[in-house]
């Protein structure tokens, strides 16, 4: 009897257990695994902003210094240091008084000179009468004609040594050459200045509206900069002078006025390769100041049929920089893409095709020397990686690659997009990866 029960005991043990293992085997079926889920968005070719920066440096409109033309004692400073000043303003006033002098002994010379000159006419005129009376010899008259013409030259020369007494008593007036923001006085008053280079300069004047801001940019890059106004150009967009934004301290800061370039070199500077560029910009409001470090992004500049991916779908190894696709089927494909630079907005613009290649062959129109990941695409290729209309992961990139590593060699991996251009989207359980509808 008591094997009996034994018996009956393990019959029911194993039952159990067979039971339970039936009761997961079901639940797996009932619950499959969840699909690989990620974000994404549709890439499409278009119409791009390039922008160019560089660091520049403001510079006065126009920097013209106040000097002395006459030397003397200086009286008087007739302006407010760091005012501004309007142009044909007295500035300062150097003492008049040995002008005053000059003057009154240069206008006796000048009468006494004229009182010679109209003596000698009246000589001339009466030996000419006598000659043809033939009362005087031809000689006598010719001398008096002579000493016509010489009193003549002496008056013209007392002339103008007064009309210069006259200038240099005008000159004692220091007068701003220019309107625009004084500087302090380098000579303080009571100081004996003379015309020499050394002792002549008494202030500054600068012009600050507007500005230059100069910068530089390396003749690859200018070449570049023409081609995109070209087909701007032949596109109908007219594009004839560069517009520049300016930008302050660490760049978070823009200024309201838009400059213009103005001016660009015809030659490389020999030390540094590059090609000097002006603009000119408003400075109403008085905040670029001269000397100022600022930077510069050259703006205005567009490329046509041109893709670009948002930085968090760009990866890079070993091989270079790729993207995850997601296809009709709903599974991802690993794509190598050759890109070209980072926009302003921190998208990833891709290299563009050969048509809208630079002058140069090979070059492609649009490049970043400095970028390390730039790639130049090989003669004869067009092939970027994307195509308009292409589907690349936005999110999810780690979660692939894992999936990835385990997945068995010649199986494809499917996701299911989640999020699709910013927009939720529904999936079926049924088929992971499928899309039923888009809210």
């Amino acid at each position: 009897m008591k094997s009996l029960n034994i018996f009956f005991s393990l019959t029911f043990c194993i039952m159990g257990i067979m039971l339970t293992g039936c009761k997961k085997e079901d639940k797996r079926q009932k619950f499959p695994s969840p699909s690989l889920q990620v974000s994404a968005i549709t890439v499409h070719q278009g119409e791009v902003p390039i922008t160019y920066e560089y660091a520049g440096r403001v510079f006065a409109f126009k920097e013209t210094a106040v000097r002395a033309r006459v030397g003397g004692l200086l009286l008087r400073r007739h302006f407010v240091e760091g005012s501004w000043v309007k142009q044909g303003a007295l500035l300062f006033q150097i003492d008049p008084t040995p002008y005053e002098a000059d003057i009154t002994r240069q206008e006796a010379l000048v009468a006494q000179a004229e009182v010679s000159y109209n003596q000698s006419v009246r000589d001339a005129v009466l030996a000419d009468e006598l000659l043809q009376h033939r009362v005087q010899s031809k000689v006598l008259r010719d001398q008096a004609v002579a000493h016509r013409d010489t009193a003549a030259a002496i008056l013209q020369q007392a002339q103008a040594t007064l009309r210069t007494a006259k200038l240099n008593l005008e000159y004692t007036k220091v007068l701003a050459p220019i309107s625009g923001i004084t500087s302090q006085q380098f000579v303080p008053e009571g100081s004996l200045i003379g015309t020499d280079p050394s002792s002549s300069l008494l202030a500054m004047i600068t012009q600050r509206n507007p500005v230059y801001v100069n910068f530089s940019y390396t003749d690859f890059e200018e070449r570049q900069i023409r081609q995109l106004m070209k087909d701007m150009n032949i596109r109908g967009e007219r594009i004839n002078h560069l517009k520049v934004r300016i930008r302050f301290g660490r760049g978070q800061h823009y200024y309201s006025k838009i400059g213009t370039i103005d001016f660009t070199s015809s030659t490389l500077d020999s030390t540094t390769g590059t090609r000097g560029v002006r603009a000119v910009v408003d400075n109403s409001e008085d905040v670029l100041i001269p000397g100022q470090f600022v930077r510069v992004t050259v703006i205005g500049l567009k490329l046509d049929k041109a893709i670009v991916i948002p930085e968090a779908a760009l990866l890079q190894d070993r091989n270079g920089t790729f993207v995850y696709v997601v296809h009709a089927g709903a599974y991802v494909e690993k794509r190598s893409v050759i890109v070209d630079r980072q926009l302003e907005d921190r998208r990833w613009l891709l290299a563009v095709n050969r048509q809208v290649h630079s002058m140069s062959g090979d070059t492609p129109l649009l490049g970043n020397s400095d970028n390390q990941e730039t790639q130049s695409v090989p003669a004869g290729q067009e092939d970027i990686g994307l195509e308009d209309g292409d589907i690349v992961v936005t999110e999810g990139h780690f979660r692939i690659n894992t999936a990835l590593e385990k997945l068995p060699k010649g199986q494809k991996l499917k996701v299911a997009i989640t999020t699709l251009d910013g927009e939720d989207l529904i999936f079926s359980r049924k088929e992971p990866g499928q899309v039923e509808s888009a809210q």
